[in-house]
């Protein structure tokens, strides 16, 4: 793996730092009156989530980690599990539901979606940016509303509440941004 001098940290590199798997989340580089520069770097730890703050030198090397991303097709749930196969290999692997965390919902049948993994230990799991759902609950368009910043409450078929313009009715199938949890457009 490379080494990086601590000034060349980035936010959004991955570090192998104190026997972890480290995501520089963010970056502020100081400037003391005495003594060198650093980087003051907040990272998050990639296996169980917990939050450190580290100083680096510029003189300081650190490993800079790069993941191998595969495409994985999901093919159900149990026990707590989400069972993945690979779409050049077709081995399937096993990983908790909480992986995705609150965009767990938005996971559909056969849907591809991207792993990372470290070797052979998968570290996250990201959805497609946009997903086709059906509105199964909403309020009736109220006539003479203006769609300039008016927005109303619907339930999607997967249970998550967003919020839709008054245009959009029931049974309706619209297109949701898995990153902002929102309303995107019309499918």
């Amino acid at each position: 793996m490379p080494k990086i001098n601590g000034n060349e940290i980035r936010p959004g590199n991955i570090l192998e730092h104190n026997d972890g798997l480290w995501i520089a989340v963010k970056i502020g580089h100081v400037k003391p009156g005495k003594g060198g520069a650093f980087a003051q770097v907040e990272m998050k730890n990639l296996r169980n989530g917990s939050k450190l703050n580290e100083r680096f030198r510029a003189a300081d090397k650190v490993e800079k980690v790069r993941l191998d991303q595969k495409d994985q097709q999901f093919l159900y749930e149990s026990d707590g599990m989400l069972v993945f196969m690979d779409m050049e290999t077709y081995e399937q692997i096993e990983l908790p539901a909480d992986i995705l965390g609150d965009r767990r919902p938005f996971l559909q049948d056969g849907m591809t979606i991207q792993i990372e993994f470290f070797e052979s230990e998968a570290l996250s799991a990201s959805l497609p940016q946009k997903v086709t759902c059906k509105i199964v609950e909403t309020e009736p368009a109220v006539k003479g509303q203006t769609a300039a910043n008016s927005f109303k409450p619907a339930v999607l078929d997967n249970g998550v509440r967003v919020m839709v313009p008054p245009f959009i009715s029931q049974d309706e199938d619209i297109v949701v941004n898995t990153e902002t949890m929102e309303y995107s457009e019309r499918a």
